[in-house]
């Protein structure tokens, strides 16, 4: 069960990456942006060909990642958000679509479709026990020490990197200036614009931000499930949008809890009920409808009124 209990947390941890995206582009623009997850593949096929192709350290490569990225994910809200930024919210939901699409077909056309291993990075691929017990044979001279949980290094990284980067994004959120303004653009657009906020920059540094979050989650989910490919997005990405609306779309808190819980669920159903393993991806969308029959708002979200 500790071991689960391990795993679950870790996966937890990486939705909940992701979906601080979802959940700070639609804060801000009232927006779900399909392409998120696609952008998370993309981050995962940087720091492939980062290590493998150009044999750059990891540590090297990872940061190369998180810049990439942030940069894919500014120029896609420059080339297709920002000209539909006055027309019907219908308008620019098929654009995110569309773009999703695009990088999703972009990716089998230039890198292929065939899944490519993510390189092994040794120091997070090695094990650590945890815990022990010590069985004596003294007829015969023996003692075993046999541990209780045996994780990867890469199974504790990934949630303190969490706990990390998720304390800097409270911290901008609530006390510096742009922070201010990102709260200010979410309440009133068109007042924020009036006081004199440059919404144009709001925008565009909301997008940096879950992109780059989205680069961080991406390496980590290659380093532990090392396999890349062009679809890799879709399902973590409609997974991690889940787990936003769990938590209350829009509340970042709400979006790392709703991780968290739907990382837990999928590990402890296949720990409790491994005949149900082929179903685990069905616990998300179960969980979802729930979740919107019972909390509309989601756990930590506060009811809105939309404006006309």
């Amino acid at each position: 069960m500790l071991q689960h209990l391990a795993n679950g947390v870790s996966l937890g941890s990486l939705y909940a990456l992701i979906a601080i995206g979802y959940t700070m582009v639609y804060g801000i623009l009232r927006l779900i942006n399909f392409a998120h997850g696609d952008i998370f593949m993309m981050g995962a096929y940087f720091a492939f060909f980062g290590i493998a192709a150009f044999h750059l350290p990891w540590q090297a490569a990872f940061i190369g990642v998180i810049l990439a990225t942030t940069l894919l994910g500014m120029t896609i809200e420059r080339t297709a958000y920002k000209p539909l930024r006055d027309a019907p919210k219908n308008s620019v939901l098929i654009s995110a679509i569309g773009v999703s699409f695009l990088l999703e077909n972009f990716a089998t056309y230039v890198f292929s479709g065939k899944p490519k291993a993510f390189p092994e990075i040794t120091f997070f691929s090695q094990f650590i026990s945890i815990g022990g017990i010590e069985v004596s044979f003294p007829w015969i001279n023996l003692n075993l020490n046999i541990p209780v949980v045996r994780v990867q290094v890469i199974t504790f990284f990934i949630p303190v990197v969490t706990v990390i980067f998720l304390a800097i994004l409270l911290y901008i959120i609530n006390h510096t200036k742009l922070g201010m303004s990102m709260r200010a653009v979410s309440k009133d657009y068109e007042t924020a614009s009036v006081m004199g906020i440059d919404v144009d920059r709001v925008i565009t540094s909301t997008f940096a931000i879950g992109s780059s979050l989205a680069a961080i989650g991406a390496v980590m989910w290659g380093v532990k499930y090392p396999q890349v490919q062009p679809m890799m997005g879709v399902m973590p990405g409609l997974k991690c949008f889940i787990a936003a609306v769990v938590g209350g779309i829009g509340n970042v808190p709400g979006a790392v809890l709703g991780g968290f819980i739907l990382g837990m669920g999928e590990i402890l159903l296949v720990a409790s009920l491994p005949s149900l393993t082929g179903y685990r991806d069905a616990l998300a969308f179960i969980l979802l409808i729930l979740i919107l029959l019972f909390r509309p708002t989601g756990i930590l979200g506060e009811k809105t009124t939309e404006k006309v």
